[in-house]
């Protein structure tokens, strides 16, 4: 009895290439971000379909193994994907390896990759809240003797933190697997990679107060030039808090 063999990436999009009901092939994860891949890499597959084409390669859909993971969905499917969404960031650095509609996949992707205005105010907004609240916990608790409180409130206010940074620049916060790796690439205005990296990685790991302050200020000047100024003054007096002695 012959064994078969599982579907390979190359043979896959062999197939799916010759199929006139695909509009569009696109890559994500480590296999798009150049320098990620491992051993254990596989290939994460977008397989998108024109509205109304037949096709047999819906017989692919929820295909999964440790080569290749498939995702087949319609185009006004894959425009909706990560809008918003966990995906959002996999498709904005997602590589193209079919696009039938003269640049559309292209612009879709562009699309998912940058904020528009009002989303991306209101998203800093909202981060940008819940970074000073965690941030005021766990200076709170530093002070009253809750070491442990203390350092989770501190890595939950870096998660915000992230959020509010790449929305201030119109764009989705990458998977912290990928963080190095995008600000190697494409740093965030007017901040220091390294300084950045090196300060949330302090706070996370031990919740230094100092060094929570000290970004606090940086970030009251960056917001509140950005517009975002009502946010911190809801805090009140609780903002001294937060602030470097």
């Amino acid at each position: 009895m012959t064994v078969q063999k599982p579907m390979t990436f190359e043979a896959f999009v062999e197939l799916a290439a010759a199929d006139s009901a695909v509009v569009g092939l696109v890559l994500k994860g480590s296999r798009a971000h150049e320098g990620m891949t491992t051993e254990h890499s596989d290939h994460d597959l977008y397989v998108v379909l024109a509205g109304s084409a037949a096709t047999d390669l819906t017989r692919f859909a929820g295909h999964r193994t440790p080569e290749l993971d498939l995702v087949i969905l319609s185009l006004d499917e894959f425009r909706a994907v990560g809008m918003p969404g966990f995906e959002r960031y996999a498709l904005a650095r997602a590589r193209i390896v079919l696009d039938r509609l003269d640049g559309g996949i292209a612009q879709i992707l562009a699309d998912k990759a940058r904020l528009d205005v009002g989303e991306a105010f209101r998203t800093a907004d909202d981060r940008l809240d819940a970074y000073a609240n965690s941030l005021y916990r766990s200076v709170k608790n530093t002070r009253d003797g809750h070491a442990l409180a203390a350092r989770l409130d501190a890595a939950d206010s870096v998660r915000f933190l992230l959020e509010l940074l790449f929305a201030l620049d119109r764009r989705p916060r990458p998977y912290n697997k990928y963080l190095e790796w995008e600000l190697a690439r494409f740093p965030l205005p007017g901040w220091d990679t390294g300084q950045l990296l090196d300060t949330v990685s302090l706070i996370s790991a031990t919740g230094d107060v100092s060094a929570q302050r000290r970004l606090f200020a940086r970030v009251e000047a960056v917001t509140r030039q950005a517009g975002h100024g009502a946010v911190l003054d809801a805090w009140g007096p609780h903002l001294h808090l937060m602030r470097p002695a």
